[in-house]
């Protein structure tokens, strides 16, 4: 009998997204929208990638780990959005059980390798400010790669418990997913199963990764802050605040939204509020970043000029 209720619950082979919404018109509109988002964001993050490789003054640290958060971009984006476009184009837009947990997993993967990348790049501004005579040393090409296992790995085990989580949940009504993505929290309103422990682990395990990276940041910029406020000289507090504007710009579009879909009470928004701040932090930061960092930093901006210059005179 309980292997027949489990054959049972396990039924759903596909969901249906419910998307954005049901208005034709809005759809279209919505569709060109991001669209042209998404093209924006794949060709900003793969010229900010191939400017910082073929430019030598732009191998450093900083921007090592600059390419690598337009990497992670490229896959965050890329998780979600072919699969929202294709919503606006279709009446019912299904997507197979096995498909809904790849599509959570790279998700999370990507999101959780955003919030160590920007909490190493805090890190990173820490020291070149702080301690700019040890620059060379605490930041060194080992610990650049130490720093960079720590967030793959870091986003391998957060994505493992979100997916795993995902198939331990048995599905046995309603497979309409009221999102335009697999996201975890509408999955497990749909589960008939015990949520007690599916749902706190992968709930702990990016709470404590939020809370580590976010503690991290703060801590560095309260050192970045105290050594800018001991500077005699104007220019200098300018140009050390000026290396971080770019960063922190980054840092608050990110962790606010995450804050506002992860922190906040449920009862204080609604699930339409929920999917446009999604929106915002899955599909227009990853577009934004490219465009933060570029006019904000002069080196990229001058070694743009050269590879530009080099292609118009070769």
């Amino acid at each position: 009998i309980n292997l027949l209720m489990e054959l049972n619950h396990t039924a759903v082979t596909e969901f249906i997204l419910l998307g954005l919404t049901d208005d034709p018109v809005l759809r279209v509109i919505l569709f060109m929208t991001i669209l042209c988002i998404y093209l924006v964001t794949i060709s900003g993050n793969l010229s900010t990638i191939t400017l910082i490789r073929l430019s030598s003054q732009l191998h450093h640290p900083m921007y090592l780990f600059l390419s690598r958060l337009a990497f992670a971009d490229i896959g965050y984006s890329s998780s979600v959005t072919p699969n929202m476009l294709v919503n606006f184009l279709v009446e019912i837009n299904t997507v197979s059980y096995l498909g809904c947990g790849i599509q959570l997993g790279s998700a999370v993967f990507f999101g959780t390798a955003e919030c160590f990348l920007l909490a190493a790049m805090a890190y990173d501004r820490f020291v070149a400010n702080c301690n700019p005579l040890l620059y060379s040393t605490k930041i060194s090409t080992r610990v650049c790669i130490q720093l960079l296992a720590v967030t793959y790995i870091g986003g391998f085990i957060n994505a493992s418990s979100f997916t795993f989580s995902f198939f331990s949940l048995l599905f046995c009504g309603s497979n309409q997913v009221n999102h335009f993505f697999c996201d975890f929290a509408p999955l497990v309103e749909l589960s008939c199963s015990d949520v007690s422990i599916s749902a706190v682990v992968p709930s702990f395990s990016a709470g404590s990764i939020i809370v580590v990276t976010v503690l991290v940041i703060a801590v560095s910029y309260v050192y970045i802050l105290i050594t800018i406020l001991k500077m005699r000289s104007t220019e200098g507090r300018h140009k050390a605040f000026s290396t971080c504007t770019s960063h922190l710009t980054a840092v608050t579009l990110f962790y606010g939204t995450i804050t506002f879909i992860y922190v906040m009470p449920k009862s204080s928004y609604s699930t339409d509020q929920n999917k446009v701040v999604s929106v915002f932090y899955m599909v227009v930061i990853p577009m934004l970043n490219p465009l933060i960092y570029s006019l904000r930093n002069k080196e990229i901006k001058e070694a743009l000029r050269r590879e530009l210059g080099r292609k118009i005179f070769s």
